[in-house]
């Protein structure tokens, strides 16, 4: 069985907004374990997320995206928290904290969506490049691929 991978996939904290993406089979046992249920597929919901003890850890927007129409090619979830260093940590550790979840290794959510077939060789070169780029010249190379 595959693993269910997690990690932050916007900007490091403090943000307003931080997008944690959790992806793989047990991304919808996930979610309704931090949410109490999973919503409607494709709708952002608005969720109090709890950890294994009934904590109160934020309260964000989530959305259950089912596979295989998704970025990885599998079920996804994403949770849009508040972006302050202390609840995105609190929010990892409770899905940590989750069996079969772990925090995905760098390139991993990229590697999935290449091994599904849901982006190819070019697109794959293209994100690095886009995500690493520093200047502008970059920026545009990146997204001409």
């Amino acid at each position: 069985m595959i693993d269910t991978i997690f990690a932050l996939s916007s900007g490091a904290p403090p943000a307003a907004i931080g997008v944690v993406r959790v992806s793989g089979p047990r991304a919808g046992a996930a979610l309704a374990a931090l949410a109490g249920a999973l919503p409607k597929p494709r709708r952002a919901s608005l969720r109090h997320l709890r950890d294994g003890d009934g904590a109160l850890l934020d309260e964000a927007l989530v959305l259950w995206l089912t596979g295989p129409g998704t970025a990885t090619g599998e079920d996804m979830v994403e949770l849009h928290c508040h972006g302050g260093r202390a609840v995105i940590a609190a929010v990892e550790a409770a899905l940590e904290l989750l069996p079969g979840l772990r925090r995905a290794r760098p390139g991993e959510f990229t590697r999935r969506a290449f091994a599904n077939g849901r982006i190819d060789l070019a697109e794959t070169e293209g994100l690095a490049d886009l995500l690493t780029a520093e200047t502008e010249l970059q920026r545009r190379n990146a997204l001409s691929l």
